[in-house]
C-alpha cells in the first residue's frame, strides 16, 4: 500500500537531509522501509524523492497554501509512477501522464480514504507514519474542473522546474491538458458562486444573535465582516509563514480614511479600503477583546485571535468559523421554511463571501477601485468575474431582435 512521502514544510528541511545522509530510518523507520522496497523494482526511487522534496522546498516557501496543493498533486504522482509503470518521474512519456490523468479520474479504491487523515505523527522521537493515510479522498463524482485543473498546474510547474534544474528534458504535460477528455472549456457567461441575500442575510443575522448566547462568536461575526466586508481571501487572514496579520496593519490617512494592509497572491501588500460599517463591527469586536475601539500603530495582536494559545489562526481553523456560521444560518432557514435555501448554504464555501461582497458592490463602485481592494492585477478581471460588461451589452442588444 501506499504510503505518505512528505511531512509538513517545517519539516521538509530534516526530510532532505535524511535522505542525503542516508539517515531517513532513524527518524522515518515506515518510510524509509518503503523506499528502499520500491527500490528493488525502480532503482531512481530515491533520487526521484529527494528532487520532489527540493522542489517543494523551493515553492513551499512562497506560501503554504502553495506548498499544501504541490505536496498533494506531486506526492501521489509519484507514488502512481512507481507502483504502476515501475519507472522514474523523469522517464515517463506523454501516454504515461495521460494514464496518470485518467487515473486521478477514477482512482484505485484502495488509494482512496473516506476522510483527510495526518500524514506522520510524533512517537517517541519518531515520525511514525499514518496506516489509514490514502493519496485520494473517496467520492461519488468525478473530479471538479477546478480540481484537475490544480492536478495539471501542479505537474506542469513540477516539470518546467525539472527541466530548469536539468533533471528532466521535456514536459509533456501542457498537450496532454490540452487533448484531455475531461477538462470543459468554460462558457463565456461564469458567475461567481455567492450568498444569496437571504442566505447572507441570515449567515450574519443569526450569528450576531448568538454572540448574546455566546460572546466567543464575536471572532466568528468579525471573520464574515472581514471576508464579505472587505474581500478578503481565508489565507490573507490567517497565520502564514511569511506574514502574520495583527491588528496594527489598520491604519488612517491624514483625511480620517482607514485601510487595512493585507499580504494577498504572490506576497503582494495591498491596502483594502475600511467602510463604515465594517468600521463598526470593528470596533465591536476589539472591545469585545478588552481592546481600545480602534487599532494603534503598535499594536501586535493578531487579527483573528485564538481562544486557548498565542498567535493568529490557520486557514483550517478559519474555515471552521465560517462554516459553523453558515451551519447555524442553515437550520434557521430550516425553521423558518427556507428548505431550498438553506441547501444550497450546505454547499458554499468560506471564498463565496468574497464573490458576495464584490457582487453587491459592483453596481455602485468604480470598477478600478474595486479591482484595487480585491486585489487583481488588471482591471479587465474584475469586469470579466464581476461586471461581464460585453456579455450585458450583448444580451441588451439580442433582447429585442425579431423571429
Amino acid at each position: 500500500m501506499p504510503t505518505p512521502l512528505v511531512d509538513t514544510f517545517k519539516q521538509l528541511r530534516y526530510q532532505i537531509a535524511h535522505l542525503e545522509d542516508d539517515t531517513l530510518h532513524s527518524e522515518y523507520p515506515e518510510l524509509a522501509a518503503f523506499i528502499a522496497q520500491q527500490s528493488l523494482n525502480v532503482a531512481e526511487v530515491k533520487q526521484d524523492l529527494l528532487f520532489i522534496y527540493r522542489f517543494l522546498y523551493v515553492y513551499g516557501r512562497k506560501s503554504d497554501a502553495t506548498f499544501t496543493r504541490f505536496r498533494n498533486e506531486i506526492e501521489r504522482f509519484a507514488l502512481w509512477t512507481w507502483f504502476n509503470k515501475t519507472c522514474s518521474l523523469f522517464s515517463l512519456k506523454r501516454e504515461d501522464i495521460e494514464h496518470y490523468i485518467d487515473f486521478v479520474v477514477e482512482p484505485d479504491k484502495a488509494w482512496c480514504s473516506d476522510s483527510v487523515q495526518w500524514r506522520f505523527k510524533q512517537h517517541q522521537g519518531l515520525r511514525k507514519a499514518n496506516e489509514k493515510w490514502r493519496p485520494f479522498i473517496a467520492r461519488e463524482t468525478k473530479p471538479s474542473q477546478q480540481s484537475l485543473n490544480a492536478t495539471f498546474t501542479a505537474l506542469n510547474v513540477f516539470y518546467k522546474f525539472a527541466i530548469l534544474e536539468e533533471q528532466a528534458f521535456a514536459n509533456f504535460v501542457p498537450v496532454v491538458k490540452k487533448n484531455c477528455p475531461y477538462l470543459v472549456v468554460q462558457s463565456q457567461i461564469n458567475q461567481p458562486d455567492t450568498l444569496s441575500d437571504l442566505q447572507w442575510e441570515y449567515v450574519l443575522r443569526v450569528t450576531e444573535e448568538q454572540c448574546q448566547e455566546d460572546p466567543d462568536l464575536e471572532r466568528n461575526l468579525f471573520t464574515l465582516a472581514c471576508l464579505k466586508g472587505l474581500y478578503l481571501r481565508i489565507s490573507e487572514l490567517s497565520e502564514r509563514t511569511n506574514w502574520s496579520p495583527v491588528m496594527s496593519h489598520f491604519w488612517q490617512d491624514a483625511d480620517g480614511f482607514w485601510f487595512l494592509r493585507v499580504m494577498g497572491k504572490g506576497n503582494k501588500l495591498r491596502d483594502v479600503t475600511l467602510s463604515q460599517d465594517f468600521i463598526a463591527y470593528l470596533k465591536r469586536y476589539r472591545l469585545y477583546r478588552g481592546l481600545s475601539a480602534l487599532p494603534r500603530v503598535d499594536e501586535p495582536y493578531p487579527l483573528i485571535h485564538k481562544i486557548r494559545g498565542k498567535g493568529g489562526m490557520t486557514v483550517r481553523q478559519i474555515r471552521r468559523l465560517v462554516a459553523q456560521s453558515f451551519e447555524l444560518a442553515s437550520l434557521a432557514l430550516v425553521a423558518d421554511g427556507f428548505t431550498e435555501e438553506a441547501e444550497k448554504l450546505q454547499a458554499a464555501t468560506a471564498h463565496w463571501l468574497r464573490h458576495t461582497g464584490a457582487t453587491h458592490d459592483a453596481a455602485s463602485r468604480p470598477l478600478k477601485h474595486l479591482s484595487e481592494d480585491l486585489g487583481h492585477a488588471k482591471i479587465a478581471t474584475t469586469d470579466q468575474i464581476y461586471i461581464q460588461t460585453n456579455i450585458k451589452e450583448r444580451a441588451k442588444s439580442g433582447v429585442k431582435r425579431k423571429l
